[in-house]
């Protein structure tokens, strides 16, 4: 008779199935400000759906409700966040040793669910390397998907005169996507007048594109399907929605 065997044991896969069958259990709420601040500030796991199509899975390593609405921020750029709900759950363990997320994104991958990962869409600023990337073969990505809206109202920019460089900074922080652009001497010392209320982003974009073309022409803002950017032209961007001006 035999007196040995081979047993596997995958703890991880019983930690990811623990955790999917708990997020699972929980209903859908809706990603806004009221039900975010009925969350505790401690770590955990997450889970976003659009339209109920379970999309993204995430983890917070110290609030969740910070991390979500980090998220609730970016997607009011991108798409009406109507359309958004959560899941979470804490999870009090380090989180960097246990990995949670990684666990249920295998589990999901699997199962051809939370398409959001490894798209693009957990991503903040990718950086200039980035700029350049041709986004025509990449249709699933998030930024394409869910372009940023330059008809993002931006309501704290009020009517006034500005510098330059006074009106980036403002636009820079009104926007719930990101917007890079490089600093120069000139912005500190070229006047803009915003008239109206309520300007959209992307009238903005050309109050500060056609006050600069006249003092500095090799400068450009363009529109790239997740953010914008501003430097001395340097093209080409294949992927740019628009150029200012």
């Amino acid at each position: 008779m035999p007196n040995s065997a081979e047993f596997r044991l995958s703890i991880t896969r019983a930690l990811g199935d623990q955790l999917a069958t708990a997020l699972d259990e929980l209903t859908p709420a809706p990603l806004n400000l009221i039900n975010l601040a009925a969350i505790s500030p401690r770590p955990g796991v997450y889970q976003l759906y659009e339209d109920a199509r379970f999309v993204y899975v995430g983890k917070a390593d110290n609030s969740l409700p910070g991390r979500l609405m980090e998220h609730l921020t970016k997607i009011s750029g991108r798409l009406h966040v109507g359309r958004m709900m959560f899941t979470c759950i804490y999870v009090e363990e380090d989180l960097h040793a246990v990995a949670p997320e990684k666990l249920l994104i295998a589990r999901y991958r699997g199962e051809g669910q939370a398409p959001w990962n490894n798209n693009g869409f957990g991503n903040n600023d990718p950086g200039k390397e980035r700029d350049t990337t041709d986004f025509s073969k990449k249709p699933h990505h998030f930024d394409v998907m869910h372009p940023a809206n330059l008809d993002w109202v931006c309501e704290s920019v009020t009517p006034g005169r500005y510098t330059v460089a006074h009106l980036l900074k403002r636009l820079k922080e009104s926007l719930p996507y990101v917007f890079r652009y490089q600093q120069a001497p000139f912005h500190k010392q070229v006047f803009v007048d915003v008239t109206a209320e309520g300007q959209t982003a992307d009238e903005l974009f050309q109050i500060v594109a056609w006050a600069i073309a006249d003092v500095e022409p090799a400068w450009q803002i363009t529109a790239l399907p997740g953010y914008v950017i501003m430097y001395p032209r340097k093209g080409p961007y294949p992927s740019a929605r628009r150029v200012y001006p």
